[in-house]
């Protein structure tokens, strides 16, 4: 039986893509570098900012464009953040089974809180580990480990749920099930090649898990 449920945030139970991606199309232009497509961002949304604004610019010293990034950000958060169905229902469920949960990300702790609480799931989480929670960020087991100890749950009835191969290979690496969601903008075929345990096309879909912990899909 799963006991736990950490989940990702962006693109997993809050849909931030948008707000992502626009974000980023802000920064490059603000500063003069060369644009992107989505389809080239998209393959390293889940790292932490600065690796993808490394990436996207080749640059190492970052700090101005996560400026730029931050500043845009923030303005246009409450118009471009949208809510994923069935999230709400889903952590109310397993709340009243006695769940525990928790977030594990990549953002900042502030934004973070700020997308929990617009949609009323931050009552739900019983620890948050962000990026500067840990010293080393997914893919690294880190973040994922520092969630089960906060807990004092086992990392063999945790279950891990995301849209990126950096959740899968950090759950894996923690030795706690996965599961990988099918409404992930990098595409079940791409999530497939990591091996998760399991796929979900609905987020109700965790219930089948935590009854049997076995119910690969």
């Amino acid at each position: 039986m799963i006991e736990c449920v950490l989940f990702d945030l962006d693109g997993t139970i809050v849909d931030t893509n948008e707000l992502i991606i626009s974000s980023f199309m802000y920064a490059l232009k603000q500063n003069a570098l060369t644009p992107l497509s989505r389809e080239q961002m998209i393959p390293h949304m889940g790292t932490t900012l600065q690796q993808q604004m490394r990436v996207f610019s080749g640059l190492e010293d970052v700090s101005i464009l996560e400026k730029s990034y931050r500043s845009y950000n923030n303005e246009h958060h409450d118009e471009l953040i949208r809510s994923f169905p069935h999230v709400n229902e889903t952590l109310e469920e397993l709340s009243r089974r006695g769940v525990k949960m928790g977030i594990v990300t990549t953002k900042i702790r502030p934004t973070t809180i700020k997308a929990l609480e617009m949609f009323d799931l931050l009552k739900y989480m019983d620890t948050i580990v962000t990026v500067t929670d840990v010293t080393e960020p997914k893919p690294h087991p880190e973040p994922v480990l520092t969630a089960v100890h906060n807990l004092g749950v086992d990392p063999r009835k945790t279950l891990m749920v995301g849209d990126s191969v950096v959740d899968i290979q950090s759950a894996k690496a923690a030795g706690v099930h996965v599961a990988a969601v099918s409404w992930s903008l990098k595409g079940e075929e791409m999530l497939r090649k990591y091996e998760p345990d399991y796929i979900i096309h609905d987020m109700r879909d965790i219930y089948g898990i935590v009854e049997q912990g076995t119910n690969e899909s």
